[in-house]
């Protein structure tokens, strides 16, 4: 949930966020019935109210397909996205296809950000030109986003600075997975250990959420 202040009755209003599309809209405050307008994709994540429930998950990575040969890329246009943000790297197109997945690129975070929130592309590479200390202001449009949105890719920080799988770095980042740049040639190995690290430390997570989501 999100929330806003009326600006003629001055009373706090909130509303779903992951409901809005990707432009500015309008609606009648529900006391004063004067019109509030508001944008989905400039709402601060500050703004975003924590609801009480249980912690949540983080996303399951895409599940890995065989690599699409050259004469299949055409056919691929239509399947499922890997969105690349920051500096583009020839390696990390063909990460994208080692593990079936057809590469978008987007220059700057912003437009990866409204990319992402009208496609929901199951993996987002980040390369930033230049790494600094966390929180990293160049990616922040796309780890800021609420926690309704992030749940729906699996966020992975590329570096030539960084240690592969370095789960420290990843938790101090606010990213699902570390790469270094050098070992994308053996991406698709890495993609597939961190799936099974991910499944034996939060499937237990995930079927007590579905559970506790029978009873509503």
């Amino acid at each position: 949930m999100a929330r806003t202040i009326c600006t003629a009755c001055q009373k706090p209003v909130s509303f779903d966020e992951t409901r809005l599309p990707l432009h500015p809209v309008t609606f009648p405050c529900p006391s004063c019935k004067a019109p509030i307008t508001v944008d989905r994709r400039a709402l601060n994540p500050t703004e975003v109210v924590k609801m009480p429930r249980v912690s949540p998950v983080p996303p399951a990575p895409a599940a890995i397909e065989p690599p699409p040969s050259p004469s299949d890329e055409g056919a691929d246009l239509l399947g499922p996205k890997a969105l690349i943000v920051g500096a583009d790297n020839p390696a990390l197109h063909q990460a994208a296809r080692d593990i079936g997945l057809l590469p978008v690129y987007a220059p700057t975070a912003e437009a990866g950000r409204d990319f992402f929130l009208e496609k929901q592309p199951p993996v987002v590479f980040l390369h930033p030109a230049q790494l600094t200390r966390p929180p990293l202001a160049e990616i922040q449009p796309l780890t800021g986003l609420a926690a309704a949105d992030r749940r729906r890719g699996f966020f992975i920080l590329v570096s030539d600075s960084l240690k592969t799988l370095d789960g420290t770095v990843a938790f101090l980042y606010d990213v699902n997975l570390v790469v270094a740049t050098k070992d994308l040639p053996g991406f698709r190995r890495i993609y597939r250990e961190a799936e099974e690290e991910h499944q034996k430390f939060y499937g237990a997570f995930r079927v007590a959420e579905s559970a506790l989501h029978e009873g509503d």
